[in-house]
Order: structure tokens, then sequence, then C-alpha cells
């Protein structure tokens, strides 16, 4: 006689909070439009250009250097991240058809 009994199957994870990349990339963009906006506005005003244009050279110019330090800011979470994970042992829950459990249709 052989026997039908399953051992589960047991996997170890790793658990770990890593950020979300565009959140940062756009809060990036949205500091170097405030950084901009305060260079447009406080500075002396040339009578050339409209301080609306210089606020979007400046907004332009400054977007991918906050792009690129909003990348390096979730790098470094993420390394924060994975020094902090934890590892789990889980184990596959078998679906018996036979349980005393709630039916889902019901």
């Amino acid at each position: 006689m052989t026997s039908e009994q399953h051992s589960p199957e047991r996997r170890e994870i790793t658990i770990r909070r890593a950020p979300r990349f565009v959140p940062f990339m756009a809060l990036g963009v949205v500091v170097a439009f405030v950084v901009a906006l305060v260079m447009a506005y406080t500075g002396p005003e040339n009578p050339q250009y409209t301080r609306e244009a210089v606020l979007g050279f400046f907004t332009v110019m400054l977007a991918l250097p906050g792009v690129a330090l909003g990348c390096i800011a979730a790098l470094i979470l993420d390394r924060i991240s994975v020094r902090r994970s934890e590892h789990a042992i889980v184990e596959a829950a078998d679906d018996d058809p036979g349980s005393t459990g709630p039916s889902p249709l019901a």
C-alpha cells in the first residue's frame, strides 16, 4: 500500500519593503519645479525675457537632475531595505474539496 499523504512544499522567501521608483522621480521633478520657481521670481527681471519664459527654461534645465536625485534616493532606500529584509519559510496550502470551511458560493 502506498501512502497518499503529500508533504507540503516548503520554500524560503525574502520579505522586504522596496520603494517604488516612479513616485521618487515625480517628487524630484516637483522639487526641481519649485527651485525653478524660486529662481525665476526672486532674481532681477530681464527686459528681454518674461518671468514665465525664465521659469520654463529653468524647469527644463533642472528636471533631469531632479529625476536623477529622486532615483538616487530610491536606490539608497532600496539598499537599506535589502539590509533590513527578513526571511520566512512558507508552505503551500492544499485546497481540499472535502474541507469543512465555508463555501465561496454561500
